[in-house]
């Protein structure tokens, strides 16, 4: 049996524009037959990996630039620079088999998936060879100098962030890793649209007989009430970390609160929009994950004082109480939820807790001990 720890929220956000497309327009999608904003699941999974890690004290990268970040950590060691540059494309080209393309820049030719210390072992690795590099340095051909094992083996090594959001590289099988987290792109709960916003910037030096501004132009921004989702597989990270509840436990509730209070930093300085969740349900089931997003197919209409965020609260509450009924809340060990309003009271979103912290405390003690309770059960079936 798979155990999965649910996440949801309703964040209402002010002028702002989080993710852009190709043109700097706010993402939109089209759900219920109306247009709403969407902040895709890879502008918000980035702060919430950022999060995790620096919680974690354990720094991951996502990057081509290996090869140069080696190449600059033997030059501080005092190797000449087109010595360091081709050992620095040798940890490529000795990745595998048949190693990782690189282009002119000296980057990859795909994104890898590592923790940063892994610069250093690969520089060491590079010092260990020198006189190899140093031979086969100016070669047309020089084939794969660094043992590729070794370099294979550092490129695979995994930090708690790459466990919990996976690793993809189809140059290194073994080194690629299922992620046990999953996150959705996040949409508002109403339709709207992007707005237009013309601004200018004064030239503060203009002489006193010069007018007009030193900059015009136009961008645009949205707003509203956002509905987020996402889920981990708490039976999978427990696998990637071989079995390691104490660090499970570190990982879920980290994930859980950087979840709940991130937010992408797109135009961050010219819009601020730094809110928090008005509501936040988290829920452990079994068997399979459940997303309320269907809550919010009919888009939700304001309220007589013109907000969104009531509304939204009370639509999703409706909607999880006749999913409640339809799954017969079977296979939910675990429900609840903390809300803006203490006031507000919701049957279908389990229990109330006072904060953030309290819920992500309860609902990952109740994961854990499903998960522990799963695999007794498997254990004594076998």
């Amino acid at each position: 049996m798979t155990v999965y720890l649910d996440l949801s929220a309703l964040q209402s956000v002010p002028a702002a524009n989080l993710n852009r497309d190709d043109l700097g327009s706010p993402k939109q999608v089209r759900y219920g037959n109306a247009l709403r904003i969407r902040v895709s699941s890879q502008s918000w999974k980035r702060v919430i990996r950022h999060g995790v890690e620096q919680d974690l004290g354990e720094k991951a990268a996502r990057t081509r630039m290996v090869p140069v970040k080696v190449r600059h950590a033997l030059e501080q060691a005092g190797w000449p620079s087109e010595l360091a540059a081709f050992a620095g494309a040798q940890v490529a080209a000795s990745a595998g088999k048949k190693g990782i393309g690189t282009e002119k820049a000296g980057h990859t030719s795909v994104l890898l998936f590592l923790p940063e210390a892994a610069i250093e072992e690969l520089a060491a690795v590079c010092t260990e060879h020198r006189e190899a590099l140093e031979k086969a340095h100016g070669k047309k051909n020089p084939g794969q100098i660094l043992p590729p094992s070794t370099v294979e083996e550092i490129l695979k090594r995994r930090t708690a962030s790459i466990s919990l959001l996976g690793r993809m590289l189809a140059e290194l099988p073994d080194a690629n890793v299922d992620g046990a987290a999953q996150v959705a792109h996040a949409f508002t709960t109403h339709a709207a649209e992007p707005q237009r916003d013309y601004f200018t910037a004064v030239d503060d030096w203009l002489g006193a007989a010069e007018t007009g501004s030193g900059h015009l132009d136009t961008a645009e921004f949205s707003a509203g009430v956002f509905y987020r989702y996402g889920t981990v597989n708490v039976t999978d990270l427990l696998k990637n970390l071989e079995g390691d509840a104490k660090a499970a436990r570190t990982v879920l509730a980290s994930f859980a609160e950087h979840f709940l209070l991130s937010l992408p930093q797109a135009k961050k300085n010219s819009t601020a929009p730094h809110t928090l969740p008005d509501l936040a349900y988290l829920a452990v089931r079994e068997h399979r994950p459940l997303s309320l997003a269907a809550a919010f197919e009919t888009p939700v209409t304001a309220d007589r004082q013109g907000g969104f965020s009531k509304p939204s609260r009370t639509a999703l509450d409706a909607y999880a109480r006749n999913i409640n009924r339809l799954t017969g809340d079977r296979h939910r060990p675990f429900h609840g939820h903390t809300v803006i309003d203490p006031e507000e009271k919701f049957s279908g979103l389990g229990a109330a807790h006072d904060s953030y912290h309290q819920l992500v405390e309860a609902a990952v003690d109740a994961a854990l001990t499903s998960t522990d309770s799963a695999t007794a059960a498997a254990g004594e079936q076998q």
